[in-house]
């Protein structure tokens, strides 16, 4: 519904501006001498399209770094996670084999394995 509020109003000046400029316009491409005459609202809104696509690819391309980084990172962080599991559960290994025997001899305490 948002989405509809907000391009409803667009549209209507996209339409308001190609019904205000019909004036014929030649573009041409040079050195060729291919041309085409077209309403200058079409051309206009052709080189916005352009425009749009271009920086929309550039931005698409800089942001592959980004998600080469991150791809990275989760895979780095699951590997880490994977070595504190293991590490968590040496320690209970450790702490559930039967501790040493320890022995009280005057002040000082001894262990023996």
């Amino acid at each position: 519904m948002i989405r509809a509020l907000i391009f409803a109003p667009l549209l209507f000046l996209l339409v308001l501006f190609a019904l205000s400029n019909p004036q014929p316009v030649h573009l041409g491409i040079w050195p060729t001498d291919y041309g085409a005459d077209l309403p200058l609202s079409i051309a206009l809104l052709m080189a916005g399209a352009v425009a749009f696509l271009l920086g929309a690819v550039l931005m698409w391309f800089s942001l592959v770094g980004a998600r080469l980084r991150a791809r990275r990172s989760e895979q780095q962080v699951r590997i880490l996670e994977q070595q504190v599991a293991n590490l968590q559960a040496r320690m209970a290994e450790a702490e559930a084999k039967p501790a040493a025997l320890t022995v009280l001899t005057g002040t000082a305490v001894t262990t023996t394995p």
